[in-house]
């Protein structure tokens, strides 16, 4: 095809795609049925990871649990089981270590059947300063937050390719996006584990593998108790969120098969003027909103969680 038609081919699909981007705005895409599936959820002993749970068990799927903290397994076990959940599976692992991800993985291959949905939601944070940041935790955010995806996908994703279908969720941050003080380890993690996710797609679409969908989940500061301590400076304009409107998003956009979700909506604005503006109007914003120092009230959980 020659210059002319290609370029001219491009133009229609641009606003094609756009104009079914605007449709979609105000008509919602059909949530396809999630039962029967095989949901992974790493991180699922709290927060987020346990609420995905109690969700995607009440949509009737199977629901496969990882965490490296047993007594919040059993807890989120037995929630589901209280809420009538009947197929539910549990496995301690401890998703800094490779050879420890690839042997529960084979166990679940083995006892379940093969993962058709993948939640990569286990993370961790130091919240300290670069030069004060020990070097044992900055490895300890990178295992978990970002090699563990690479682990988790090496596991599971030959079978979604082989079937082509299936869904892989990276649940990032807007850390992800925009750099912070107080969170090189972090930022770093998480915009590694955007573009990570990105690049699984862009292959998924190169290899025709149209039936295996990501999506990237980009929030703010979530009150689970992760991020504890750190508050919104004007919370009308951005506000810590809700855990249960966080998962309620999660899941309803693996249901619409959306690519990417930032929270608040008004993260979409201010990335778009991140593309654009000088470094210094970026940071004046960033101070602005009280993203610069925000993490200089940050406490974390308590060592016992």
């Amino acid at each position: 095809m020659n210059f002319f038609l290609e370029t001219l081919k491009v133009i229609v699909l641009l606003v094609y795609y756009l104009l079914e981007s605007l449709v979609f705005l105000v008509v919602p895409v059909r949530k396809k049925n999630v039962s029967g599936e095989i949901v992974l959820i790493t991180g699922a002993g709290s927060g987020i990871g346990r609420l995905l749970a109690v969700k995607f068990a009440s949509l009737g799927a199977t629901v496969v649990l990882w965490d490296i903290n047993q007594e919040g397994l059993k807890c989120t076990v037995g929630l589901l089981k209280e809420k009538g959940a009947g197929r539910v599976h549990s496995y301690v692992c401890d998703c800094s270590k490779r050879q420890d991800i690839y042997r529960v993985a084979d166990q679940v291959k083995k006892e379940v059947g093969d993962v058709s949905i993948l939640i990569n939601n286990a993370g961790v944070v130091v919240g300290k300063r670069f030069l004060d940041s020990p070097d044992s935790l900055v490895e300890k955010t990178m295992e978990v937050n970002i090699m563990a995806h690479f682990w988790t996908y090496k596991a599971f994703l030959p079978a979604m390719i082989a079937a082509n279908h299936g869904h892989l969720v990276s649940v990032a941050s807007c850390a992800g996006l925009c750099g912070t003080s107080q969170a090189s380890d972090y930022c770093a993690s998480k915009f590694a584990a955007v573009g990570f996710a990105e690049s699984i797609d862009i292959e998924m679409r190169s290899l025709r593998k149209t039936g295996v969908k990501t999506t990237i989940v980009c929030p703010y500061v979530i009150n689970t108790g992760m991020f504890d301590g750190v508050k919104s400076k004007w919370p009308r304009m951005i506000a810590n969120l809700d855990p249960e409107y966080v998962a309620e998003r999660i899941v309803s956009a693996v249901r619409q098969n959306q690519e990417v979700v930032l929270m608040p909506r008004i993260t979409y604005l201010l990335l778009f003027l991140k593309s654009f503006l000088p470094v210094k109007a970026t940071v004046l914003l960033l101070d602005y909103f009280g993203l610069l120092d925000m993490m200089n009230t940050f406490k974390g959980r308590p060592k016992k969680e």
